[in-house]
């Protein structure tokens, strides 16, 4: 699961729309004060000047500082849900985030490899939909698990992606006729307004957030958004969504460089591109 410590060395912008704007007020209430004073006219040109500064600025710097950004708890959406270990005949406790993909099999989930380390298919249940206790779906157990040879073998970060067969024990309806399945997209540019969604450990209902990706190195991708703690890896980037059926596109999940991200205030995926392609495959395939 996600890790949390010091992290360091990530350039942010320096000054944003907001603190430029804060500028502003701070400069024209100066000149104020100092009205009639041999100092006013200096502040009044301050005020000219950082005025036109943040009109000047790309629209894309005058929205809310990413810092500032933080996740709002709702009650999900139908083909995102938990990850739980399983506890006799019941569910233990939720520990990652998976969400349906959609494929002609039906029964396939898609979340963070490492969030099955030590897992063995029937050791672990995906409730989709999952809010409070409730289970509107009911729970899938998974089945099969489908994991990158590059992450097998060193747990390269950029292969840091799992799909899940996943089925209900004497149900023959499959998962993603009663929830819906995200649309899985491979080889999309780094920059996306997405919406991540994930299941912090301890609590009963999902969080989610839009803000702008953005590239980090060659094979990941960053989101910048508080509330992200443990639990929430495997959780969907998705883009395109559907405000009726909340169903979207989906071209990453928390996970990849430092398991998804050492601070609740920032996030990682590796970036979908042929490799994801050829494990989803298999996993129709196989599955």
């Amino acid at each position: 699961m996600r890790r949390f410590g010091t992290r360091a060395g990530q350039p942010r912008p320096v000054l944003s729309g907001r603190y430029a704007a804060w500028c502003v007020t701070l400069a024209a209430a100066v000149a104020i004060a100092v009205v009639g004073s041999p100092q006013a006219k200096h502040a009044e040109r301050l005020a000219a000047r950082l005025a036109a500064a943040v009109k000047a600025l790309p629209r894309r710097a005058r929205t809310v500082p990413p810092a500032l950004l933080h996740g709002q708890f709702y009650n999900g959406t139908p083909a995102v849900g938990a990850l739980f270990t399983t506890a006799g005949s019941g569910l233990g406790q939720h520990f990652c985030t998976a969400s349906v993909v959609a494929s002609p099999v039906k029964d396939l989930v898609i979340t963070a490899a490492h969030c099955l380390a030590g897992y063995q298919p029937g050791q672990v249940e995906f409730v989709p939909g999952y809010h409070r206790g409730q289970q509107p779906f009911g729970a899938w157990q998974v089945t099969q698990i489908f994991v990158d040879e590059a992450w097998a073998s060193s747990g390269n970060p950029d292969d840091d992606v799992a799909f899940l067969a996943v089925h209900q024990p004497g149900d023959a309806e499959q998962v993603q006729d009663l929830a819906g399945g995200e649309t899985l997209a491979t080889g999309w540019k780094a920059v996306q307004l997405a919406q991540v969604i994930g299941y912090p450990d301890g609590r009963q209902r999902p969080i989610s957030c839009t803000s702008r990706t953005r590239a980090f190195g060659s094979y990941q991708m960053e989101f910048d958004c508080g509330g992200y703690t443990n639990g929430t890896s495997g959780g969907p980037f998705l883009v395109k969504v559907h405000a009726a059926t909340g169903l979207g596109t989906v071209l990453g999940v928390i996970g990849g460089y430092q398991e998804g991200g050492d601070t609740p205030s920032v996030s990682y995926s590796a970036r979908f591109g042929q490799q994801v392609r050829s494990l989803y495959n298999e996993a129709v395939a196989r599955s």
